[in-house]
């Protein structure tokens, strides 16, 4: 029989990253069905060390995954730090870096000069392409609330992760004022849905696009809202949500706009009118000076808001995926194949040095 997969989680190294693919009762579940697994010490992480220590994970410092065995799958969430340059391992992580990302050619690079590989956990599919797991959710509840609260005058930065039962308490607290008028683009997959969800707590009535609306866009009926959250990533030309031009518009009444996949990157940015993410000490961006003023919330890990709760949804999606690697398992087959495609013009131009 092969050897066991070893699986080892590393610490995150930005500060503001306080979830964990896998949980405690997730990690004792996989390593009874034969994985081991090295878990590094983190003291940001929402799960404390000793937690997984307690179901049998070995520890290791934070920041030793690159001295782990070369065959060792190396699982985390977001970017990776910049040494070492050469890349040997397996890296299971939201990369970002198949759709011409910036930084994506450097870092790709860096997995050709290592031989290791990148099973980018946006792209583990089911054959129909759908998501095995996402923290997508949680992204629009949290981007949702947040946009509630500022328009409100409640968003009290810097942001720090609490409970979704601080969060509700927080919206419903916060319920004098009118309720804004309130906008969800993509309102039926899992960002809109826990969008939506979110809006219902604050006691704020959405109204609720998908592909049909997205398709004929009407902009006068957009920017009539008060508040949009946009929980849509386009890997396609579309028409802008929301252009430039849109700013100066004197039938505006849109002032506050919650970015939930800050696609800023890409070259179908949605919503052109910024070009920069948010911070959890800068949560607010004024993007237009013009009567009535418009803010954008971009943060790229809002689910970290909500560490403990996301961490849970997300670590029982991916557990039994996780269970199967080495198993020459279809899912992760679609993935490398997917990191091959990416990385082919470099790899190409290696050859060819």
């Amino acid at each position: 029989m092969p050897d066991a997969p070893q699986l080892w989680m590393r610490h995150e190294t930005r500060d503001s990253e306080h979830r964990a693919p896998i949980v405690p009762a997730d990690a004792a579940r996989l390593l009874a069905a034969g994985l081991t697994i090295t878990v590094e010490d983190s003291p940001q992480r929402a799960f404390p060390t000793a937690d997984y220590a307690a179901v049998g994970c070995r520890i290791a410092p934070a920041g030793s995954w690159p001295e782990a065995p070369a065959d060792t799958y190396i699982l985390g969430l977001k970017e990776l730090p910049g040494q070492p340059w050469a890349l040997r391992h397996r890296h299971i992580f939201f990369s970002h870096s198949f759709q011409h990302q910036h930084g994506s050619r450097e870092l790709l690079r860096r997995f050709a000069d290592g031989g290791g590989a990148i099973l980018d956990l946006e792209y583990l599919t089911d054959a129909e392409g759908r998501r095995l797991a996402a923290f997508g959710y949680w992204a629009g509840y949290v981007g949702a609330a947040l946009a509630v609260l500022h328009r409100r005058g409640a968003l009290r930065p810097p942001l720090r992760p609490g409970s979704r039962a601080e969060l509700d308490r927080l919206l419903a607290g916060t319920g004098g004022s009118p309720a804004p008028t309130a906008l969800v683009i993509g309102a039926l997959g899992r960002c809109g849905t826990g969008a939506r969800e979110a809006l219902t707590t604050a006691g704020v009535r959405s109204t609720d696009w998908d592909l049909p609306q997205t398709r004929h866009l009407d902009r006068a009926a957009l920017l009539d809202h008060e508040l949009l959250v946009n929980a849509v990533l386009v890997r396609e030309p579309v028409p802008p949500f929301v252009r430039v031009e849109d700013l100066a518009s004197p039938h505006r009444r849109l002032s506050v706009i919650a970015d939930v996949t800050c696609d800023v990157a890409s070259p179908h940015h949605t919503l052109p009118v910024y070009r920069h993410t948010t911070t959890w000490h800068e949560p607010v961006a004024a993007v237009s000076g013009a009567e009535p003023p418009l803010d954008v919330i971009a943060l790229d890990n809002l689910p970290s808001l909500l560490p403990r709760e996301s961490s849970a949804a997300f670590s029982a999606d991916l557990m039994p995926h996780l269970a199967e690697l080495g198993r020459s398992a279809a899912q992760w087959d679609r993935c490398l194949r997917r990191y091959h495609e990416a990385a082919m013009p470099s790899e190409s131009k290696e050859r060819h040095e």
